[in-house]
């Protein structure tokens, strides 16, 4: 069945979807997105994707072409007639396409921002068999630029370093800089001690994940401790317990990094209960 995805105002079979060449998503990596997951055929945490969506074209001065009333109709006309019941929907924003290449950006009065939408459809998300057996993880260096806060298209570095992994025989990967650990590929990370989750703190060096901010709201109505701080790789290799987040994998346990088995070397019960916990509100508060 050929998808219908959406560009700059139309619902198009995918085939029939057309960017220009001079896109500056396409030729300076100059675009925001945004990924939002879809469960019992609702969105989950739409309201934190859209601020974020806000925040990042605001860091760019990029002008979005359509209010949060409009995107959140256009994800649910897509979520309908692609017949998405688990998956997600994909939302890039870019500052359009000029007449030519040119380093300069463009007038935003002559030249509007390209918006497109397309969604996944992922049967089974919600019951990855991952999580019952925990990912494995090794550490590579983070060379990315500095404003990682700002969710980017810019992802070559993330990919190159899930290559990494895959070529490692692994999962994934965590970023390191300066001795501490950053972020995963395309997610936050976390350990867990002694009862404590730990993860680095919000700043220019990592995205503040939607899925983070709230899983550690759970945590905490949960009565578990949360530092924010950074963490080395052998503290992770120390840990009882370790997990990442993401809008695609929600909680994900973590039970290897480096060939080092963490804790048990099968998933954590702080990890296992925050996936439980957060599926069960998130699917509460879906739109």
């Amino acid at each position: 069945m050929t998808r219908t995805v959406y560009v700059n105002g139309e619902y198009l079979p995918e085939n029939e979807a057309k960017i220009s060449i001079f896109d500056r998503g396409f030729l300076m990596a100059d675009g925001i997105y945004e990924v939002t997951s879809v469960l019992d055929g609702k969105l989950i945490d739409f309201a934190g994707h859209a601020a974020r969506l806000e925040r990042s074209a605001n860091e760019l001065d990029l002008a979005l072409p359509v209010d949060m009333d409009e995107l959140i109709e256009i994800h649910r006309k897509l979520v309908e007639l692609n017949g998405i019941e688990e998956g997600m929907v994909y939302l890039q924003v870019t500052r359009g396409a000029p007449a030519d290449r040119d380093f300069a950006f463009p007038d935003p009065d002559e030249v509007p921002s390209s918006i497109v939408l397309f969604t996944q459809n992922k049967p089974g998300l919600a019951e990855s068999p991952a999580a019952k057996t925990g990912i494995k993880v090794i550490s590579i260096e983070d060379v990315r630029w500095g404003r990682r806060d700002i969710k980017t298209v810019q992802l070559l570095y993330p990919s190159m370093g899930k290559m990494m992994a895959k070529k490692a025989g692994v999962d994934d990967a965590w970023m390191v800089e300066d001795g501490k650990v950053t972020e995963g590929t395309s997610n936050n990370a976390y350990i867990v001690k002694n009862g404590t989750i730990i993860t680095r703190h919000l700043g220019n060096e990592i995205l503040a994940g939607i899925t983070r901010n709230a899983v550690l709201r759970f945590a905490q109505e949960a009565q578990m401790k949360v530092e924010e701080r950074s963490f080395t790789i052998d503290e992770a290799k120390d840990a009882d317990e370790a997990f990442v987040t993401s809008a695609s994998t929600f909680v994900m346990p973590v039970v290897e990094v480096d060939g080092a088995q963490i804790g048990e070397g099968t998933p954590g019960p702080v990890a296992t209960r925050l996936r439980e916990i957060y599926l069960e509100e998130s699917r509460k508060a879906a739109v």
